[in-house]
């Protein structure tokens, strides 16, 4: 502790014997020399703290008022997408002038996190509709019935490179070196797309591309045809051959990815 700290408790600490004594302000003051005022402060910091020295401060006033937490609170939560640079501006207009990161401090302290947003597919008050209608149809269906279902969906397959983005571990200036390299070809190389069962209306006049997976999977007499809503799937000839050939198919709400257990390959 620097030695003028020292000197500033010890005169706190006479400060306070000499008034435990029975002296008044006055006296103090004359006896130490100090402003009344400071004997004043001196003597209510210790009987409210029960202590003469220096408490922890808290630091620098903070510039948002709670005027000003109360707007980017509302505003925060009115909308989600709202930026820290948004909210910046905001209050800008009310004269409160503070760096966005403290904006973004000020909304954690306060339950309000900056996260990715989940995603989930845009559906129509009918998609809506529609799923809730194939879930309740379907809420108390035996395990047995999904067993017997067979489940259809088509992929890609990209002949050359892939699709999706990667990254590679490389040193500076290496950037060009054979192993830090994916070749390219023009028009991507094209691609082929391979389907559980071959399902399209040419393929649907050939039984043996339909039975082969029955018999793999030993589905019962009972089992059910699933596939998603591609036109090829509901055109007309397809329709028909499903009709002629006695094909039991299970409906499908639009946009239902999840549902497909074959989604998840």
């Amino acid at each position: 502790m620097p030695r003028s700290k020292e000197i500033q408790e010890q005169m706190r600490t006479k400060v306070i014997a000499i008034y435990q004594s029975g002296k008044g302000y006055k006296a103090i003051s004359k006896a130490l020399g100090l402003q009344r005022t400071t004997v004043r402060a001196i003597i209510h910091k210790w009987q409210k703290h029960g202590t003469v020295v220096n408490l922890p401060r808290s630091g620098r006033p903070t510039k948002i008022t709670p005027r000003a937490q109360r707007q980017l609170i509302r505003e925060a939560t009115k909308d989600p997408r709202t930026t820290s640079k948004e909210l910046q501006a905001s209050l800008a207009s009310i004269k409160v002038s503070v760096h966005d990161s403290i904006i973004r401090k000020r909304l954690g302290k306060n339950g309000l996190h900056g996260r990715f947003p989940r995603r989930k597919p845009l559906l129509s008050k009918k998609n809506i509709k529609a799923r809730l209608n194939f879930a309740k149809k379907h809420l108390n269906d035996c395990q047995d019935f999904w067993e017997n279902t067979l489940w259809t969906d088509e992929t890609k397959v990209e002949l050359f490179g892939r699709c999706v983005s990667r990254y590679i571990w490389r040193k500076s200036n290496t950037a060009f070196q054979k192993k830090n390299i994916i070749p390219t070809v023009k028009y991507g190389g094209g691609s082929v797309m391979a389907c559980c069962d071959r399902w399209n209306h040419e393929f649907y006049w050939r039984m043996e591309n339909v039975r082969p997976s029955v018999r793999q999977l030993k589905l019962k007499r009972s089992w059910v045809l699933q596939q998603d809503n591609d036109p090829k799937h509901n055109s007309k000839s397809t329709s028909e051959w499903l009709k002629k050939n006695k094909m039991k198919t299970l409906e499908w709400p639009s946009q239902s990815p999840d549902l497909n257990p074959i989604e998840m390959l």
